[in-house]
């Protein structure tokens, strides 16, 4: 799967922040938010480097894309991963061009592409 993909040299925290505005600014809010580091501590007593997935949705793009092929609800929501590696935090989003072929979504598969990957650039 492709990705967008940047490594910032900040804490994890000033990254989430930083990275959340960069979204809202670009349209997208945040509708889910997954701390796996702490889940798999919590569930099965596993340590590791601190990794979150925040669920990114830009409710234009949605509904558009919703509108071409209710299919498109299984790549619902944008992923954005932030996860410690070493002294800097690697931000990623899963690059919607990649996944969506079909000429009806492409289009808006390649906006929201643009989109994500200035917010990641913009950190």
């Amino acid at each position: 799967m492709a990705d967008l993909t940047v490594f910032v040299e900040k804490d994890m925290a000033t990254a989430e922040a930083d990275i959340r505005a960069a979204l809202a600014a670009r349209g997208f809010g945040v509708l889910t938010e997954i701390d796996v580091a702490a889940t798999l501590k919590n569930k099965i007593g596993v340590e590791r480097s601190a990794l979150k997935i925040l669920g990114a949705c830009n409710p234009g793009f949605a509904h558009r894309a919703l509108e071409a092929d209710p299919n498109v609800a299984l790549f619902m929501p944008c992923n954005v991963v932030l996860e410690q590696v070493g002294d800097k935090v690697k931000v990623s989003a899963m690059d919607p061009s990649s996944m969506m072929q079909d000429p009806g979504i492409k289009e808006i598969a390649d906006e929201a592409t643009k989109l994500l990957d200035e917010a990641l650039h913009s950190i």
